[in-house]
């Protein structure tokens, strides 16, 4: 009894403990906050009201914002684009995601509308339903091109013509399908018109293939299908107007929502991080560049642990470390970006013009990012256009340019920002930004030459597609205009008639290095030969971004002159811009052996730089350079870098070199050992036995949990009588545990030594093995349990643990429904369960105690009489760490187990956070849904998958834990529909604490 009682005071005093850092965090965080007046006087229904939407928006000061257009003239706006008529066009989603969110349907399907201003007062008063299908669901993306439309909605992309120009669609043909994420975010997005003639457009990482209107795979510009086997994850592309030609400019991305691209060919996206992890990116493309949201080489997620990882989880997220992943221009903290562009207008003051503005729903913010060139690279700095900083459901999820250079936002308007679920249906606003008092009209274009100069696409497209029909006004109006940007438009159209080669090569030696760059653009287009004068000629150019873009236009060139020329560029390296080394990887990409054996036989190993390049290489003949790094004697952290190469180089002979290096250089050194190890493959592990003898040489040597991770990597037998005596000292003994039923024969041991142990014995193995949760182990525990010869100990112990997982929940119900637990031992079995995920198996096991019944749901009043209730933000605090702080974190405060929601009251209002507690299904972020494991042997595992390649899959807990497996030793791997958050987690508060623990949430804001 004594000892109860003191485990309970301690238990008492760690949750006093905790409590009080999460109280102190909250006083903190009010410092800034606390007593501002966010809020105005009006209702929770009246802030909802169209007449009201401007109320809650902060605008930049030398602009003025207008409604244009609000429900019921359209609802939940996903894209936008705007035509030459100065006509808006939107996609709407009334029926995204009804399996998840349980939203009302209309069997109609979704509509795209267009919405006309016919008076001229600045506000749409016609809306047409261009096209309604109930095969269109939820689109995210339209582009206007004359009386072509093309339209994004997973599995296809559409092409839509209105033949007889009456706003209404009378025909549709597929462009592409085969598109993964139906009615999903991570799907296919927008296109964009570029200057060159070609369309742009992405995909996120459920996007994952891209087949023709037949079917058939669609190929790169390599000649190979465009899938998820060549490329990771999300991806950039361009293509002809009729979707040949497909290019892949970019991959690796998480989910870049919409991409644009300047006058001068220039590309520039945003992409989303995993929800929690502060690490929302805008990129400056750099084409057939990897972006490193997963492991190039084994396609591991960003949370597994790697050599000179980075310190910081939202430069961890990118992989920012690695050779082979291109810098992000910035990153802009948490966030749920959507539409982007390039405003090259001059309506807006000039902080905007030339610059993309951006919309991000999650911190309801448009923002703009003025960037500047450092080196190859380019920084930015940011501003704000509009933000809702007292009206949390604005959520722009598009901006687009009009004809007269003003901006357009498309708010989805609800208290979430997607992800899965929609909290209001009916409402959507269109909003129209331009100077104070500068009424909305489309400008007279007198000809195609004026069209093009627009800073509208759909404008610039009709021009465009005229001159190219009629080019003979072009080359005076290129020597006359002034106007760089324009002037850049008119040379693409140059660029491709018949003397197209003059105009590259004078831009080539223009002034402007942006001409410089869009003549390497564009001379690409033409066989290498052609151009080969142009690149003797700017590989000494004395702008670094020219030389940036000669290095990424020499990919996959294999031809002797270019080796020469991507040598003498490797050369200019200053050794601090990755930006340029990037590029300089980029052009090596397919000829590594031959471009850097040219470059060896030209350097002096001593260069400024020469390291990096070595470092950057994936050939063995960077092999002999990066491990004379290794035996010198540069410091530790400047090693690890080294090591890390080794990862991006191909063949045995590296790990040939490792097992030399750690039985001679290394010999003496077992924290360089232990890394140098990391870098073997298992498989060469199993085929060499001087590498085998070299670890099983090292594994006495290292900490438990260094020596259970290597005994899993490698699959060491050799090593269950260690595994077990970790477990007999108390360390580490789950880990232990858990490796050694991963073994071969490994089940069958521990049950030997169960059987024939003594009493100490058998509770250091229970101890061990109540968080496996396999078939072996939870089998091992009832037998335990039921067991005549066992001591009472052993029965209350076993039956204690027996419940200790998912599988081991599912388990005890059934015991105690079929009668199965002796009576005097079912209070421990329903303890078991007392800290079950899954509240309806508490709340069930309960009913077996005698004396006592599972509680009644507590039922709570409805959303709205919820959000007139006072909350108190500081006993918020408490509700947080007794019912959210087992799987969530604030400020590195509670487990990591689900979204970190340091900065929830940024991304989500009041109604959207009750939505998310009362119905937490109807939400699943993405990369938090509840999968399913089994395993061969008939073992069930439940959590979320934060890394999964071809062979391994790691698979995060609750609790936070994690686990690894190897595919081959999986039956199957299911996504289950409900999230991991209990559905009925409200139901055991008080509606008071659920109230005051809304109002803390609300507080955790982006600061």
């Amino acid at each position: 009894m004594k000892l109860n009682l003191a485990r309970k005071s301690i238990a008492y005093i760690s949750l006093s403990l905790f409590i009080g850092l999460f109280i102190t965090s909250f006083n903190r965080s009010q410092q800034s906050i606390w007593g501002k007046n966010l809020l105005d006087s009006l209702t929770e229904q009246q802030k909802r009201l169209s007449e009201n939407a401007l109320k809650g928006l902060s605008i930049y000061p030398e602009l003025a914002i207008s409604t244009f257009a609000t429900e019921p003239m359209l609802m939940n706006p996903t894209n936008m684009d705007i035509d030459s008529k100065g006509r808006v066009w939107i996609t709407e989603a009334y029926n995204y995601r009804p399996a998840i969110s349980g939203n009302p349907t209309t069997p109609k399907g979704d509509r795209i509308v267009i919405l006309t201003d016919t008076n001229g007062d600045g506000k749409a008063d016609k809306s047409d339903v261009f096209y309604q299908s109930p095969e269109l669901n939820a689109p995210l993306g339209i582009a206007v091109l004359d009386s072509m439309v093309i339209v994004s909605q997973s599995p296809y992309i559409w092409k839509m013509f209105d033949d007889n120009r009456d706003g209404k669609a009378d025909r549709k043909e597929i462009m592409f399908q085969g598109i993964g994420g139906e009615q999903h975010d991570h799907g296919a997005h927008s296109f964009y018109f570029g200057p060159d003639g070609k369309l742009y457009f992405n995909m996120g990482n459920e996007g994952k293939q891209l087949l023709d209107a037949k079917g058939k795979p669609v190929l790169d510009q390599d000649g190979d299908p465009i899938d998820q086997k060549k490329y990771k994850q999300g991806m950039l592309f361009r293509c002809d107007l009729d979707g040949s030609h497909v290019e892949v400019l970019g991959h690796n991305f998480r989910n870049n929502f919409e991409a644009a691209v300047d006058s001068y060919g220039s590309l520039w996206q945003s992409d989303n991080d995993d929800d929690g992890n502060k690490g929302v990116r805008i990129n400056a493309v750099l084409e057939h560049g990897n972006y490193g949201y997963v492991d190039e080489m084994n396609g591991e997620g960003w949370y597994v642990p790697r050599t000179n990882m980075e310190t910081a989880i939202p430069f961890q997220h990118w992989h920012l470390n690695d050779p082979g992943v291109v810098p992000n221009l910035l990153q802009t903290g948490s966030g749920s970006p959507t539409g982007i562009l390039i405003y090259e207008g001059n309506l807006l003051p000039p902080v905007f013009q030339n610059q993309m503005i951006h919309a991000d729903a999650g911190p309801n913010v448009v923002r703009s990012y003025a960037v500047k060139p450092v080196g190859a690279g380019f920084e930015a700095q940011i501003t704000n256009l509009v933000e809702g900083v007292r009206d949390q459901w604005f959520r722009p999820a598009d901006v687009t340019v009009a004809p007269d250079g003003s901006i357009f936002i498309a708010d989805w308007y609800d208290p979430g920002v997607g992800g899965h679920q929609a909290g209001d249906q009916t409402r959507g606003r269109i909003y129209r930004i331009a100077p104070k008092n500068h009424a909305y009209a489309v400008p007279v274009m007198h000809s195609p030459l004026d069209q093009l100069k627009s800073p509208n696409l759909a404008t610039r497209y009709l021009g465009y597609q005229q001159l190219k029909k009629d080019p003979r006004v072009l080359e005076a109006a290129y020597q006359l205009e002034t106007n760089p940007r324009i002037k850049a438009r008119i040379f693409w159209l140059l660029a491709q008639g018949v003397d197209g080669l003059r105009f590259i090569q004078e831009a080539s030696k223009h002034e402007n290095p942006d001409f410089r760059m869009m003549a390497i653009r564009a001379m690409r287009r033409n066989p290498y030969m052609q151009w080969k004068s142009i690149a003797e000629e700017l590989q000494n150019d004395k702008n670094p971004s020219v030389r940036r873009e000669l290095a990424i236009a020499l990919f996959h060139v294999s031809d002797p002159h270019a080796d020469l020329v991507w040598s003498n560029l490797a050369k200019q390296y200053n050794g601090s811009d990755r930006w340029y080394l990037e590029a300089i990887g980029i052009g090596a990409a397919g000829n590594w052996d031959k471009r850097l054996g040219f470059y060896l036989s030209q350097s002096n190993e001593q260069t400024v730089g020469f390291k990096d390049i070595i470092w950057r290489s994936r050939t063995e003949l960077a092999n002999p350079f990066l491990f004379s790094y290794l035996k010198s004697t540069i410091p530790t952290a400047e090693k690890l870098r080294y090591f890390r190469a080794l990862d991006f180089i191909p063949g045995n002979d590296k790990f040939v070199r490792l097992v030399d290096l750690i039985n001679h250089e290394l010999k003496d050194d077992i924290d360089l050992s232990l890394i140098a190890l990391h870098h073997l493959s298992a498989d060469y592990l199993q085929q060499n036995a001087v590498a085998r003898q070299t670890i099983l040489g090292l594994l006495p040597k290292t900490k438990p949990g260094e020596y259970i991770q290597l005994v899993e990597k490698y699959g060491l037998t050799e090593a269950l009588e260690p595994l077990f005596n970790l477990i007999l000292a108390g360390t580490e003994q789950s880990k232990a545990a858990k490796a050694i039923y991963n073994l071969p024969q490994g089940a069958a041991y521990i049950d030997s030594k169960f059987k024939k142990g003594p009493e100490s014995v058998q509770v250091a193995i229970i101890n061990a093995i109540r968080s496996v949760g396999n078939n072996a182990s939870i089998a091992l525990l009832f037998d335990a349990m039921k067991n005549p010869k066992n001591s009472q100990k052993i029965h209350r112990d076993a039956a204690r643990g027996i419940g200790n997982t998912m599988k081991g929940e599912d388990f005890v119900l059934d015991l105690l429904k079929k009668k199965q637990v002796p009576k005097i031992l079912i209070p421990s079995v329903v303890e078991s369960v007392s800290r079950a995920w899954r509240k309806g198996i508490r709340l069930e096991a309960n009913k077996y105690l005698t004396n006592a019944q599972a509680n009644t749901k507590q039922k709570h009043p409805p959303l709205n009489d919820l959000l007139a209730q006072a909350g108190h933000a500081e006993k918020g605090v408490s509700v947080f760490v007794t019912q959210c702080a087992m799987c969530h974190q604030v400020n590195n405060e509670g487990i990591n187990f689900g979204p970190s929601i340091t900065e929830i009251g940024s991304k989500l209002s009041k109604d959207g956070l009750y939505l998310s507690i009362l119905h937490p299904n109807a939400g699943i972020g993405f990369g938090y849904e509840t999968y399913e494991l089994i395993s061969k042997k008939g073992d069930s595992y439940q959590g979320i998958i934060v890394s999964r390649n071809e062979t391994d899959v790691m698979l995060k807990l609750p609790g936070g834990m994690t686990q690894n497996f190897k595919t081959s030793q999986l039956k199957s791997i299911k996504q289950l529909p409900n999230s991991m958050m209990p559905e009925g987690l409200a139901e055991g508060m008080k509606t008071q604490e659920l109230v005051d623990l809304v109002e803390y949430l609300a507080t955790l804001k982006k600061k």
